[in-house]
């Protein structure tokens, strides 16, 4: 397919313009701002489910501006009171109640003014002696420009260090950040992108002042003529439609595709675990796992639906020369081939694994110990799928390195981080479209993540082998999805890995 379901990033000066030509009269602003407060009341209730949920009696404080941002802001805040009837809110006027714009305005109007204050900008103090479950900070959206007043850098800085706010989440873009940021900017723990997805959002040294980025769809692009050529999109959860659909009834295992998987060692031997758990949960009809044939017999027991495949070892318990036999042996039942979790990088090992690559000509998944600048140059099939983290990324030398000499015609690198990005037609030219996932979050910062993201990753390409740009970007959401509702349920801290596994299926159905 051409582009994967996903709408653009768009500059400051463009967003400007989309909006413009979109809401231009008062009847569609006011539409699209009730759409957005409801949008972020829903967002922000749902992410504080991560830290327990947001308390019937909570206390919200809520920092307004002139504009939409502040009526956005407003309006959120109305929603979660009216649906905790015991919640109250601090409503600050940063340059006071009489500088709100009409729709603002009419959005103060919609607050329980029973259970909310109003305070001029001048009683900061009050606000310091106070705790809040919640801040929102619609000061300023993406028109913002420099110089930040004083008295508002004032107010910006002491929110960020006061210590009793559980959670901080800007509307669209946090205040102060803009296509030139200023000195001081609200340290989000959330966005909530309203609508359009601004550039600075993902750029990489915003991310302080982001936190994690959340899409808010507002109906924006239901025409998206004229950004066809756009460098940077975020994914959208219509990616997974196809994942929830009913499936042919006239069907074999043999229609989903057959996944090989090579990993495993005597040091890592659970991460190849991991990724073929993974990949069984893609919906992939058949896997087959190569690994230490000591591994086998307890792997088999454990996991009876994946074929495994005992391969010879080397003295340090890894893959030897010979697996690479066993896997040619077999390639022609197999649609997509992942290697990597739980490899180990000894000489011998590194050796199979360009073995391998060199004699594979399915589409290939090379993730953890495969991710090596030696074995990317011997890959011989034509599309090919990379996983690095960061270290991975500089130990493969960057953008540069994923594109070997005489590589394969179709690279996808899905550059995991807390905003993965997924980069294509990296075998074509010296850049592609960068596609963002607004998924996930700590949660995932776990040893075995990148093992789950790999196995279905590779599940997902054996299913539709001539889509790695698909299967890359439908796995990173797919992964985070899970893994945010996994926050959800859980929290972020008491759980293991493998329980997002248990979560893929209900991430399908929002």
């Amino acid at each position: 397919m051409d582009r994967v379901p996903s709408h653009p990033v768009l500059s400051c000066a463009e967003a400007k313009a989309w909006e413009t030509a979109l809401l231009r009269d008062e009847v569609a602003g006011w539409s699209a701002m009730q759409r957005a407060g409801a949008a972020l009341a829903e967002a922000v209730a749902a992410d504080f489910k991560e830290i327990g949920g947001l308390p019937g009696a909570a206390r919200l404080l809520v920092l307004v501006g002139k504009g939409h941002n502040g009526g956005d802001a407003l309006l959120a805040a109305a929603g979660l009171l009216r649906d905790r009837p015991s919640a109250s809110a601090d409503v600050v006027f940063v340059f006071g109640e009489a500088s709100l714009r009409p729709l603002a305005a009419r959005a103060w109007q919609d607050l329980p003014k029973a259970r909310v204050r109003s305070l001029p900008a001048n009683r900061i103090h009050e606000i310091f002696a106070a705790g809040y479950d919640l801040c929102l900070d619609g000061v300023f959206g993406f028109q913002f420009r420099l110089p930040l007043e004083e008295p508002v850098a004032e107010w910006l800085a002491r929110v960020n260090t006061h210590p009793r706010i559980r959670l901080r989440a800007a509307v669209d873009l946090p205040s102060g950040l803009g296509e030139a940021g200023a000195g001081t900017v609200f340290r989000a723990d959330f966005t909530y992108a309203t609508g359009i997805v601004k550039s600075p959002v993902v750029r990489a040294e915003n991310a302080p002042f982001v936190g994690r980025l959340r899409y808010l769809d507002l109906g924006f692009f239901s025409d998206q003529r004229g950004f066809e050529g756009a460098s940077q999109w975020v994914l959208v959860p219509e990616i997974l439609a196809p994942l929830a659909a009913l499936r042919p009834s006239q069907t074999d295992k043999r229609t989903y595709g057959h996944l090989l998987v090579v990993g495993g060692s005597r040091s890592y031997p659970g991460a190849v675990v991991l990724a073929v758990r993974a990949a069984l949960r893609s919906g992939v009809g058949l896997v087959t796992a190569f690994v230490p044939e000591r591994l086998v017999p307890e792997y088999a027991a454990r996991h009876p639906e994946a074929m495994w495949v005992g391969c010879p070892e080397d003295a340090g318990g890894g893959l030897a020369a010979d697996t690479a036999a066993l896997v040619k042996e077999r390639q022609s039942r197999g649609t997509a081939l992942l290697m990597g979790p739980g490899m180990s990088a000894g000489a011998g090992v590194i050796a199979t694994m360009q073995a391998i690559v060199r004699n594979t000509n399915i589409p290939v998944v090379l993730d953890a110990d495969a991710l090596r600048p030696e074995v990317l140059a011997q890959v011989a099939a034509s599309s090919m799928i990379c996983t690095p983290h960061a270290g991975e990324y500089q130990r493969i030398g960057g953008r540069a390195g994923l594109r070997p000499a005489a590589g394969p015609d179709r690279i996808v690198a899905v550059l995991k981080g807390p905003l993965t990005r997924v980069v294509s037609d990296l075998g074509r030219s010296e850049t592609g479209p960068a596609y963002y996932s607004p998924c996930g979050g700590p949660v995932l910062a776990r040893g075995g993540s990148g093992d789950l993201l790999a196995g279905l990753i590779g599940g997902l390409l054996a299913q539709a082998p001539a889509d790695p740009l698909l299967a890359a970007c439908r796995g990173a959401v797919w992964h985070g999805r899970a893994a945010d509702l996994l926050a959800r349920a859980r929290g972020q801290v008491s759980v293991e890995i493998s329980e997002i596994l248990e979560q893929l299926g209900p991430a399908l159905h929002p």
